[in-house]
């Protein structure tokens, strides 16, 4: 086995399995991702994760995240 995928955890973002290492916080994911933080929300499993504690928030085995940016419109 490889030690390094055997730190990791599988969840799932916007529906696409994906594996992350163990202890991933909100904020960590969304820098991985190269996701522009300004204008999006994330729900963790069923819940709005708050922005002030994506720092904190990690993501357990088999998590579920919902990512949405927020668009303008007219």
């Amino acid at each position: 086995m490889d030690l390094a995928m055997a730190n990791n955890v599988t969840i799932s973002v916007n529906g696409d399995a994906m594996e992350v290492p163990s202890g991933t916080t909100v904020a960590a994911l969304l820098q991985l991702l190269d996701v522009e933080a300004a204008q999006i929300a994330v729900e963790l499993d069923g819940n709005v994760a708050q922005r002030e504690r994506w720092c904190e928030i990690s993501i357990t085995r088999g998590a579920t995240l919902e990512i949405v940016r927020f668009v303008g419109g007219g």
